[in-house]
């Protein structure tokens, strides 16, 4: 399963993650710069999600780039090229680029236990507008979507439930589409347009946010 979608100086990718390290170490150029760190991990699902990423990277700029990071664990890259954000999930990884502003990429694995924290992420106007129909992947697409505004802000103690808003829209499956979305933290009061892919496995959102865009 893959996912590319690449277009005007801004993309993004999710790849499902079937190559064990070794087989997902071959498909990079500069194997020799990227043991040093694969050795400091101790788990093999680390290393595949780790490299699986890089791989993913190279796939939608054809080309293989340095990540670095943050000492908040931000990630970015080290010629500068862009702006990128990265998510992982059970047996998955997601990537969105730009050079046009910053980007935020989320991607969540279906579970109920969404259930259980609606009330720490979600207004009361929020829930209401739940399809109950569809109520596991609409509350998933919900906390994906602020978690993507999150990374693309890229500001300190943001309160998902009163200063991330989305706006209500009814989920579609195996589509991309979009929604509405904006914050309340900054005096810059941002708009944001959440592209979203909502499958039976996984959901994802991605905004980006270009420079000098506001609401």
């Amino acid at each position: 399963m893959r996912h590319n979608h690449f277009s005007d100086g801004k993309g993004w990718g999710v790849r499902e993650i079937r190559e064990s390290s070794a087989e997902l170490l071959d498909l990079l150029d500069h194997k020799h710069f990227y043991l040093p760190y694969l050795q400091k991990m101790t788990t093999e699902n680390r290393k595949r999600e780790w490299l699986a990423v890089r791989v993913l990277l190279k796939e939608l700029l054809d080309e293989e780039k340095e990540i670095l990071y943050t000492e908040s664990g931000c990630p970015y890259l080290a010629d500068r090229s862009g702006r990128i954000s990265i998510s992982h999930t059970k047996g998955c990884v997601a990537v969105a680029w730009s050079n046009r502003g910053a980007v935020g990429v989320d991607i969540e694995y279906l579970a109920s236990r969404i259930k259980k924290i609606t009330s720490r992420f979600m207004s009361e106007s929020e829930f209401s507008n739940v399809s109950p129909e569809n109520e596991i992947v609409h509350l998933l697409l919900h906390w994906s979507a602020k978690e993507s505004m999150f990374k693309a802000l890229n500001e300190s103690d943001v309160e998902f439930r009163t200063c991330l808003h989305v706006s209500p829209f009814v989920p579609e499956m195996n589509i991309l589409s979009s929604f509405h979305a904006f914050e309340t933290k900054t005096e810059k009061r941002h708009d944001f347009s959440i592209d979203y892919l909502a499958t039976d496995d996984y959901v994802l959102t991605v905004t980006f946010l270009d420079e000098g865009r506001k609401g």
